[in-house]
């Protein structure tokens, strides 16, 4: 069901891009490639130690009398998830407890994703956009720290559970021009949704709690947009439209 969700929004996505309303306007395609550095809020992990690969094409549609507007659609291949490495945790001085050896932790959630966004480029030199992405998992593992005699293991976490099998994302960005149609963008994203629900056990009481998870993204990338229009470009036409 989930599977058949993201094959209806992908077409109407596409559809939406060349209907005949749109496909008189002045389409621009572009590919992009970089980093995500992301954690999951909630896994009692902190940090963006966990580095994955973003990679896909997109297409942008500008509008607005200069085309300083634009909407973007992207598909995207995005690699999130937490991670933490081995540690000896410190001794628990008021309770007397002895140090315990945390043999670490290791999320890797793939997604695809379909990202909208709304940009407003100026001077062609610097763009700011916001928007929202559908993102569908395609696969997952987890490995964590189970105990001294266990250790660091991988747990039956799959495509059926306990993560959501689709996520929504609010995200802003900023992109600036480095060559012709180069540009350097970094993005931040955040789950609107939780993508799990956790218990967890406290090692020292014995008690345990709830908290709900979401992803939080950094994205670093390097986009290439074809037959971009350049600064000197975007200059005559402002002249002779002025």
């Amino acid at each position: 069901m989930i599977y058949r969700r993201f094959i209806f929004l992908f077409i109407v996505s596409f559809s939406l891009i060349f209907s005949d309303q749109l496909f008189s306007q002045h389409i621009l395609g572009a590919i992009s490639a970089g980093v995500n550095l992301s954690q999951v809020d909630g896994d009692q992990v902190y940090g963006y130690n966990k580095v994955g690969l973003t990679i896909g094409p997109s297409v942008i549609i500008p509008f607005g009398k200069m085309k300083t507007w634009s909407v973007t659609l992207e598909l995207l291949y995005s690699q999130l998830g937490s991670r933490q490495k081995n540690e000896n945790t410190a001794v628990d001085t008021i309770y007397k407890k002895p140090p315990l050896y945390y043999d670490g932790y290791r999320l890797s959630l793939n997604y695809v994703q379909i990202p909208v966004i709304v940009h407003y480029t100026d001077k062609r030199f610097i763009a700011g956009g916001v928007g929202f992405s559908y993102g569908q998992l395609v696969s997952v593992t987890e490995y964590e720290d189970y105990d001294d005699i266990r250790g660091f293991v991988r747990t039956n976490t799959s495509l059926q559970g306990p993560y959501s099998r689709s996520d929504i994302e609010a995200l802003a960005e900023v992109r600036v021009r480095i060559y012709q149609g180069f540009w350097f963008d970094v993005r931040y994203s955040y789950t609107m949704f939780p993508i799990r629900t956790r218990e967890f056990e406290n090692q020292y009481f014995g008690n345990t709690f709830i908290r709900k998870q979401y992803n939080n993204v950094i994205t670093l990338k390097v986009v290439y947009i074809f037959k971009d229009i350049l600064p000197d470009k975007y200059k005559k036409e402002k002249k002779q439209t002025g």
